[in-house]
């Protein structure tokens, strides 16, 4: 059934109703929902054919077969709709208060076994106009009938109640609450109203401390585009490892300092390019189906912007409910919000170098009205004046940030404090006891947490849950049931006191330590246990392992740390990042090397100096040093810059110093000793960057198996045809490659073309893996055959794009991942994932400027090239098969 109609009257992204749903229960389900819009009416529906059918029911229904109702049959709904309960806001279609008064299971009247057949008859019934059903509802129950008329409007039907034990002449519209919130239409209207309250509320007890005055909108207009002018430009990316904040014992104090609320919820990073959008958690996962409505608000956002935010459900009081939020399905369970606090990324910029209150002031004019995303507001204010306000609230806590800090992905710093107003930590379930005296699902959970890549016990947490959440838990252990105890140091299950002098007899059943629950409590024993914990919701947004005992610092402690972080960045600056002294010796990795020339200008016309290049190199090292290890290097020398020639150098015997490791090697026309220096480290890498190579070019295979290269690769070399063209070319290769269930990985080379890498564990040969690009080329070459070639001389070529397989070759070199090239721009070879590999990217969209914020944004996407590589046997004979079975 259709859902198109239902779809074209709503704008998601501002109203929270459900968009589909599938039921995979094994009976139908029905729902009444009274509807308080321009006039009041109740809407029954029923499931049938994956959506539900529905009727506005002015009157409502009646339980007297005297009364017959009119029905106006409307637009089906989606499945999920029988949950929902809220508001829809004013302008929308269907806009006003919607309840669900009634819900429960039906059948037709005629008894029939199974879910398919019924609604087979059903569906038959409805086409005919007579539908007869039986309803078990906690308001409805017995046998109804809806009769389409005749002679009045073409969707007009009749609502009668049959004549049986549940029929009664006394007005059943008086039982006028929820039957899921037990709430009237009047209270649910009350609980959305609450939705901003929090901010305001705050904002009022704290009014006469905001000392900043608003700004006119075509002032804050023209300051953004100024700031905007003055920042590197990056290219969109779509994987965010969020700044984290460090727990602090009290608020700090001072100017430097503004204030938010800690919304309890769920960290949520929402990328949005070109009308895609992306809504990930911490750890990358997508929330897209579990909070849509946010998804389609962020889609009608309609920006091309990178934004940090909180995933919240605020109650009826508009307090963030963390238990709500890990169980919302609808308006139901709470007002579902999207609190943004931070921007990273705006239109082509990367703004994350910016200091935050102008990261801010650029969110703030961005956020759009009237919609379920939020700006989480700041206060600059007395840390304690915040603190004691959301503690009268009844808030989780405080953010404090210092306001000139920059956005560092991933790290945890002293620039962003969070002081909470109780104790609460996140625990890993290593197991559950139940009581012999209960009645309950279970009686308590074994929590803990990991410390050097152990589970250490924390305590039992025996309180805040319901009934109905221990059923739930119950169903999600049970694949995780291990025979083992999980912790490094035994629980203590039961222990006598002066209430219980004899312990109770407790079954324990232990977990594979994989689910995270947020648990509060009192404080901490001597002995490091919990007392007084309780439940407060399972969190989905992290990995067990890396869930730590967090540990309070004192503010007088962060303050030191950023002391000594400023005046170690002073030193660093002083050392690499642009000093005026030309020769320079530091001590890396326990070397000494020596720089010399530091001002020499290696782009002429961007001004780069040697000096900028070694600073690359000394912070993408991390990066690029898993791609060296162990490889000998062919030295590609520019020591004059990249508008003088350069040189290739492979033999560096007695050339570098001892501490270099080298590589043994003769030549075909000589045997004298000759040595491949090897990119083992850091100090390493930025002497070759001192010799002025530019770019850094290792072997496709390690000393340690000098012919067995760790990848396959396929260069993608334009000529003079256009980068798109190289772009569908790449495309086209993927396309085969994954077709014979081969993964593979691109990167730009830095120069003009496409490097597509496919991982092959160092398990075949040179030779092997230069027939197996030989294999795939010519099938690309068979899709595109107007402007690819494989031929090996230029002349016969053509012009046309040359799918170089030839790379795959015994000392044959190609640019790493994330180095530089000697080319205008100062391009670097950057890795992508599959999804950039599209028309719009660009050479010059990775540059020496950007490229170490992307970096260190999404991490390493490449590694997985280094891992244990296809089967390249099991591959060949697969593809055999399939050809011949075509």
């Amino acid at each position: 059934m259709s859902l198109t109609t239902y779809k074209k009257k709503r704008s998601f992204a501002k109203t929270a109703e459900p968009v589909g749903g599938k039921s995979t229960a094994e009976k139908l389900h029905f729902v009444v929902q009274k509807h308080a819009a321009s006039h009041l009416h109740y809407d029954f529906r029923l499931e049938m054919g994956g959506v539900l059918k529905s009727w506005a029911v002015p009157k409502g229904p009646s339980t007297d077969p005297e009364v017959k109702r009119l029905a106006m049959m409307v637009e089906d709904h989606p499945y999920d709709y029988k949950d929902f309960e809220g508001t829809i806001p004013k302008g929308e279609y269907g806009g006003g208060t919607v309840m669900v008064w009634d819900e429960g299971t039906y059948e037709p009247i005629v008894k029939m076994e199974g879910r398919a057949t019924q609604e087979k008859e059903l569906l038959a019934a409805l086409k005919d106009g007579s539908l007869k059903v039986v309803l078990h509802g906690k308001k409805l129950k017995g046998e109804f009938a809806l009769v389409k008329t005749k002679g009045m409007a073409e969707n007009a039907w009749l609502l009668i109640k049959h004549k049986d034990r549940y029929a009664a002449d006394t007005d059943i519209l008086k039982k006028d609450k929820s039957v899921i919130s037990k709430k009237t239409i009047a209270q649910i209207e009350k609980v959305a109203a609450a939705a901003d309250q929090t901010q305001q509320e705050l904002t009022q007890k704290l009014k006469k401390k905001i000392k900043d005055k608003p700004k006119t909108k075509s002032k804050k207009a023209e300051q953004q585009q100024t700031v905007l002018k003055g920042q590197h430009k990056i290219a969109f990316y779509d994987k965010v490892k969020p700044m984290l904040a460090t727990l602090v014992d009290e608020p700090v104090e001072g100017e430097e300092w503004l204030y938010e609320i800690k919304w309890d919820g769920y960290r949520a990073v929402a990328l949005m390019n070109k009308h895609k959008v992306a809504l990930k958690s911490r750890n990358d996962q997508s929330f897209k189906e579990q909070f849509f409505p946010v998804y389609k608000a962020l889609e009608e956002w309609d920006i091309n912007a990178i934004v940090d935010g909180e995933m919240v459900v605020v109650d009826d009081k508009g307090i963030a409910n963390f238990g709500a939020l890990q169980n919302w399905k609808s308006e139901a369970d709470g007002e579902l919000l999207y609190y943004v606090f931070d921007l990273l990324w705006y239109d082509g910029y990367d703004l994350r170098k910016l200091p935050l209150v102008e990261r801010k002031a650029i969110l703030q004019q961005l956020v759009p009205k009237n919609t379920i995303i939020r700006l989480s507001m700041d206060f600059k204010v007395s840390g304690k004046e915040m603190l004691a306000a959301v503690q009268k609230m009844g808030l989780e806590g405080v953010m404090a940030k210092r306001k000139n800090s920059v956005y560092e992905s991933g790290l945890r710093t002293g620039n962003w404090l969070k002081i909470k107003s109780n104790q609460r930590q996140e625990m890993v379930i290593g197991g559950y006891t139940k009581n012999e005296d209960t009645s309950k699902p279970f009686s308590s959970l074994l929590v803990g947490v990991f410390d050097k890549g152990k589970l250490i016990y924390k305590g039992k947490v025996g309180t805040g849950f319901s009934i109905k959440k221990q059923q739930e838990l119950l169903t999600l252990f049970k694949p995780l049931v291990i025979d083992q105890d999980p912790f490094a140091t035994s629980p203590v299950i039961d222990k006598p006191n002066r209430f219980r002098p004899k312990p109770l007899h407790a079954t324990v059943v232990w977990l594979k330590p994989e689910l995270i629950c947020e648990v509060s409590f009192t404080e901490m024993t001597n002995d490091g246990v919990m007392r007084h914990p309780s439940f407060e919701g399972m969190r989905e947004d992290k990995k067990a392992k890396e869930v730590v005992m967090e540990k309070k610092i004192s503010t007088k402690e962060v303050e030191r740390n950023a002391k000594k972080d400023h005046s170690a960045s002073t030193k660093n600056s002083k050392l690499l990042l642009g000093p005026t002294d030309e020769t320079q010796v530091l001590k890396i990795d326990g070397e000494e090397v020596k720089f010399t020339n530091l001002s020499k200008i290696y782009w002429p016309l961007e001004k780069i100096t040697k000096r900028e290049l070694i600073n690359y190199y000394d912070k993408v090292a991390p990066y690029i040093l898993p791609y060296l290890k162990n490889r000998p290097q062919s030295l590609h020398r520019h020591p004059n810059g990249i508008n003088e020639p350069g040189f290739y150098q492979k033999d560096v015997t007695g050339k570098v110093p001892n501490w270099i490791d080298t590589y043994l090697y003769h030549t075909e026309e000589s045997m004298e000793d000759r040595h491949f220096l090897v990119g083992n480290d850091k100090a390493t890498l930025l002497y070759m960057a001192s010799l002025g190579c530019i770019e850094i070019n290792p072997w496709s295979s390690t000393v340690k198996k000098p012919d067995h290269p760790t990848w396959c690769i396929i260069d993608l070399d334009p000529a003079k045809n256009s980068f798109e063209k190289v772009i569908e070319t790449a495309q086209v290769t993927k396309q085969i490659l994954d077709e014979m269930g081969v993964v593979s990985y691109c990167k730009t080379s830095g120069s003009t073309g496409l490097h597509i890498y496919i991982p092959l564990g160092a398990k075949y040969t040179y030779e092997q893996s230069k027939e197996f690009a030989r294999i795939i080329v010519t099938l690309v070459n068979r899709e595109l055959p107007k402007y690819t070639s494989i031929e090996r001389t230029v002349a016969d070529r053509k012009g046309k794009i040359y799918l170089d397989f030839l790379q795959n070759r015994t000392q044959a070199t190609i640019a790493a991942p994330y180095s530089v090239r000697p080319k205008p721009g100062a391009t670097v070879s950057m890795p992508l994932v599959w999804d950039e590999v599209k028309k719009g990217l660009k050479m010059k969209d990775f540059t020496i400027f950007n490229a170490l914020e992307r970096i260190e944004a999404l991490g390493d996407i490449f590694k997985p090239v280094l891992g244990k590589g296809i089967d390249l046997k099991k591959v060949i004979k697969a593809y055999a098969a399939k050809t011949a079975l075509t």
